[in-house]
């Protein structure tokens, strides 16, 4: 499996395909997920800030593989398994569009071929979004290894998305940790903190 841009959320029906633009392919995140994992992965000091210049830095696709693979190293086993899962729901989808007690005939075949037709981008998409939740995961571990207090960021709609995910990641945890996001500007600039309210030492 690789990893590619592919698109926003597909809605597939007998009359045809839209795109939901609010579900954005997890894609574009990944490159801000794997160069924080790669920001906050260093020792730590009391009483000391650290600060990380991502600039914005497009990192080609095989440079983001083998950074992940570094804090996940079961990367290639989630792809996979991703993959055989969106394969198995695909085979679903046709199955119900087939046994369908509302479409006419003419409308089931379409409907299946408008599911075919987006087979390999629905593989591509779910595969995406495993590898992003992998980084974030991994993001979460760091956070909570180091006892990270805070991260803060420019206040792009990118790196919100990654904060937020990781304040859920960690809500989830078997000892929840709770954070809160808050936004404040600096020198002229906005920027986005995720604040760590209660890590176990």
């Amino acid at each position: 499996m690789i990893l590619k841009y592919v698109g926003p959320k597909p809605i597939i029906s007998h009359t045809g395909i839209e795109f939901d633009t609010n579900k954005e392919d997890k894609f574009v995140y990944i490159n801000i997920a794997v160069q924080l994992l790669e920001a906050l992965d260093h020792d730590y000091f009391e009483n000391k800030t650290y600060t990380y210049d991502i600039n914005n830095q497009r990192l080609s696709t095989d440079d983001k593989i083998k950074t992940l693979k570094k804090y996940c190293p079961n990367l290639d086993e989630i792809m996979n398994k991703e993959n055989h899962n969106v394969e198995h729901e695909i085979e679903h989808y046709l199955q119900r569009a087939d046994e369908s007690k509302i479409l006419n005939s003419e409308e089931k075949e379409v409907l299946k071929n408008n599911i075919e037709l987006m087979h390999d981008y629905l593989v591509q998409r779910s595969v995406n979004k495993s590898v992003y939740y992998a980084a974030i995961e991994a993001l979460a571990d760091l956070v909570k290894k180091d006892h990270i207090e805070y991260i803060v960021t420019p206040m792009y709609q990118k790196f919100w998305h990654v904060l937020h995910s990781i304040q859920g990641v960690l809500a989830k945890q078997k000892a929840p940790i709770d954070t809160n996001m808050e936004i404040f500007k600096k020198d002229g600039q906005l920027l986005v903190k995720l604040k760590v309210i209660n890590i176990l030492q």
